[in-house]
């Protein structure tokens, strides 16, 4: 596959480290399909004790120039996915268009999707479907990280202002804090950073953890993050972003993967922070 994978993205999995992206991990990948089971480096299982969506071995296509991976989620109303590994223009986005139809209709499932891929240093397309972009930011020594001084884990604040993170979780429950917020008052999840204003939190990033990667270095995983809408445009995104990449850093994190929306608030502050460009991912929703 290597001549055709121009980004580094597994299904089921997501982004990973180029230093990752190796034939045993697509092995690994295939051999627990459709036993629910995680990949030991696999960073949802911090979320479910099964895993939701698995590869469909059977429908794979591989042949020279072009390999079509689809994975089946049953999570809502299900969702059939065509990972596109090639070029997307020449046909292969309409055979991939086909199967992620063919098999949407075979497992009754309502959305179908074609994840197609491009290498960076090339403009984006992104008409007829999402794009972000893929991001590393590795920690080294010549590299240092400073945590700002207004921003603080949740914890670390007094009662009151810990308990305005309800109003903030329910304000962007679009974005993922309701469900992090639920999952933080079971104790599961490691630290939240959030910047306070006028004794409420106005802006968070986390949960702040860790986890090895296939290749055995360690990832600092994803975080929620976000800022209210009145409270954006004063720097607080910048100041939560880098005190996480400080967590990550002296937490013994070797880098971080992003995926961020083009164009999108989170892309333009990483792209002017200096991290490395990995490609495009294109989301076709059929």
């Amino acid at each position: 596959m290597s001549p055709v994978v121009t980004v580094p993205f597994a299904p089921t999995l997501g982004p990973v480290h180029p230093d990752a992206l190796t034939p045993e991990l697509f092995a690994g990948v295939i051999e627990i399909a459709g036993t629910g089971r995680f990949l030991a480096h696999d960073k949802d299982r911090r979320w479910s004790d099964a895993k939701d969506e698995t590869v469909l071995p059977l429908d794979i296509v591989h042949r020279p120039g072009l390999t079509l991976i689809p994975t089946l989620s049953a999570r809502g109303t299900g969702t059939i996915k065509v990972h596109l590994y090639g070029d997307p223009t020449g046909g292969h986005q309409e055979e991939a268009a086909d199967l992620a139809a063919k098999l949407a209709a075979i497992h009754n499932v309502a959305k179908a999707r074609v994840l197609s891929f491009q290498a960076p240093g090339q403009a984006a397309r992104t008409a007829a479907g999402a794009c972000t972009r893929v991001q590393l930011r590795e920690f080294t020594s010549d590299r240092p990280t400073v945590r700002p001084d207004a921003v603080r884990p949740l914890e670390a604040h007094q009662e009151g202002v810990r308990a305005t993170f309800a109003d903030f979780a329910d304000k962007l429950a679009g974005d993922g804090f309701a469900f992090l917020h639920s999952r933080m008052r079971t104790g599961t999840v490691g630290p939240v950073l959030v910047t306070i204003t006028d004794g409420r939190v106005v802006g968070a990033i986390g949960p702040m953890e860790t986890m090895p990667d296939p290749a055995g270095r360690t990832r600092l995983l994803p975080q929620y993050f976000g800022v209210l809408p009145d409270h954006r445009g004063h720097g607080h995104g910048r100041a939560l972003w880098r005190a996480a990449m400080h967590w990550g850093h002296t937490h013994g994190a070797d880098y971080q993967l992003l995926q961020t929306e083009i164009g999108g608030a989170s892309d333009n502050l990483c792209r002017s922070e200096g991290l490395t460009d990995l490609g495009f991912v294109r989301v076709a929703v059929l």
